[in-house]
Formats: structure tokens, C-alpha cells, sequence
């Protein structure tokens, strides 16, 4: 079974999408054709959508799905007229929160993703510069800084997880790799000694760490699969050792390592 989805947003579509992705990843079954369709906001351009998905519609026989997000009920109108399924964010849960609040929405588009919080998309920008200056130990004098210092072997998944929380939740995060000369020696690395508090570790599947490596550079110990069991044994003895904690990456997205590691370490956002 094939359905085709439509995310439909009178903005960039990041909520439409995160919250008709997390419902259909329950249906694993199911193949979909994904349509994005952002920045739909006018009621000219919500009915241009309407004829494309009645015809996809007629087409296919299947009755397409639409998670939506625009806010302006004046805009959402012709999605009366769509042959198709519309789960609407917005229609569904505003009139229940403004019962509660006892106030009246305002209608307004685009404040999630938007610069409307100037200083909170400064915060972000900001975060994302720190995790690209203090990428894989290159510099250590920004430590005391850092909301947090992830660890772990060469591409184990430090540098994406550390720029996922900056843009996303506007942590400043460092991250350091645990060398063969920090590996074969059972102390603590000197650069983190003060921080240990701060300090998260990753480790991962060897066989895949291995694969990994291969895409980059394929020959050599770097890529050999006795050495990345080595350093991933060495590097799950030193966490343990200094009490470190750390999570397995091999099995987690970057999403949900990311908020595990905040909760874990009790770093606000």
C-alpha cells in the first residue's frame, strides 16, 4: 500500500512535517510519496494545492493525506473542497486552548520557525559557531563555556549531535576525540580534568564504526576492524572508569541522542 502525504504550511513546514512523521513512523508498513509544500499563504496558493491533490487523487485512487499547519482559518477554507484526509494542527487543539486560556488567538504565522524571537535565533547562530569552533578538540580555552563536552572515537557521531543541539535547542557544545594516546593511558585526558561534570560519551557498534571509517578512508588501521573494537573497548573502559556516562549511537538518531544527553546531563534549554 502506497499513500501519498502532503505537508502543508503557510511557513517553512518543520512543524508540519515533525508531526506527521511521527505519526506515520507508527505505520511501518506503509510506503508513502511525500510531498512538501511550505509557504503556502494565501487562499490562491491553498487552492492551486487543492486541484494538484484532487488530481493525484483521481489519478491514484487513494485518497492522499495532508498534515497541515496554517494558522488563518480564512486561508484553510478550500481545504473543504480537497479529496483528501486533512489532519490540521491548528483547527484541531486552537479553539480547545483559547476555552482554557480564556483569551482569543492571534492568528499569527510563521512564529515557530521564524526570526519573531530575535534573541532566542541569536542564541541558536551563536550555539551553532561555538560547536563548529570547538569541533574534535581543535581548541580547548572555550571548555568553560561549553554547556557540554562530548567524547568519543573518531566518527562515532560527535560533531553532527553537538551542531543538531545548538541549532536546535541553542546548547553550546564541544566535542573531543579520544585519541590512541588518551585510550592507552587510564587517566583522564589533562584538557578535561576541570570538567567533568560537563563531559558525555559516545560509543558505537564496532562493525559499524568500521563502515563508517571505510567510506572516508578505506585503507590503513583506520578502517580495521580490530582496531575499532580496540577503541571502542578502550573508550568504554575510560568512561566507566571515571564514571562518564555515555549511550550507545549505533541504533539512535541524532534527535534522540540529542535529548537524552540534556536529560542526562540536566543542561537547560
Amino acid at each position: 500500500m502506497k499513500k501519498t502525504v502532503v505537508f502543508l504550511s503557510d511557513h517553512t513546514g518543520l512543524t508540519a512535517e515533525a508531526m506527521g512523521m511521527s505519526l506515520l513512523s507508527q505505520f511501518r508498513d506503509i510506503d508513502y510519496d511525500v510531498i512538501h509544500k511550505p509557504f503556502v499563504d494565501s487562499r490562491e496558493k491553498v487552492q492551486q494545492v487543492v486541484r494538484e491533490i484532487n488530481h493525484i487523487a483521481a489519478q491514484t485512487g487513494e485518497q492522499p493525506i495532508i498534515f497541515s499547519t496554517l494558522v488563518d482559518p480564512e486561508i484553510r477554507q478550500p481545504l473543504k473542497d480537497c479529496q483528501c484526509l486533512v489532519l490540521d494542527y491548528f483547527e484541531s487543539y486552537t479553539h480547545i486552548l483559547e476555552k482554557e486560556l480564556k483569551a482569543a488567538a492571534d492568528y499569527r504565522h510563521g512564529q515557530v520557525h521564524s526570526m519573531a524571537n530575535a534573541n532566542a535565533y541569536r542564541n541558536r547562530i551563536h550555539a551553532v559557531n561555538f560547536a563548529l569552533t570547538n569541533d574534535d578538540g581543535a581548541i580547548t580555552r572555550s571548555y568553560p563555556d561549553a554547556d557540554l563536552i562530548l567524547l568519543g572515537v573518531s566518527r562515532s557521531g560527535k560533531t553532527p549531535t553537538c551542531l543538531y543541539m545548538g541549532l536546535q535547542y541553542g546548547v553550546l557544545a564541544a566535542n573531543y576525540p579520544l585519541t590512541e594516546d588518551d585510550l592507552q593511558t587510564p587517566q583522564m585526558p589533562k584538557a578535561l580534568r576541570e570538567y567533568k561534570d560537563k563531559l558525555y560519551g559516545l560509543t558505537i557498534d564496532p562493525m559499524q564504526l568500521q563502515r563508517i571509517r571505510q567510506e572516508r578512508r578505506s585503507n590503513g588501521r583506520y578502517a580495521n576492524l580490530e582496531q575499532c573494537r580496540w577503541e571502542v573497548d578502550a573508550a568504554e573502559k575510560l568512561y566507566k572508569r571515571h564514571q562518564i556516562p555515555f549511550i550507545n549511537s549505533t541504533a539512535m538518531s541524532i534527535e534522540e541522542m540529542a535529548v537524552k544527553i540534556l536529560a542526562d546531563l540536566g543542561v537547560k534549554h
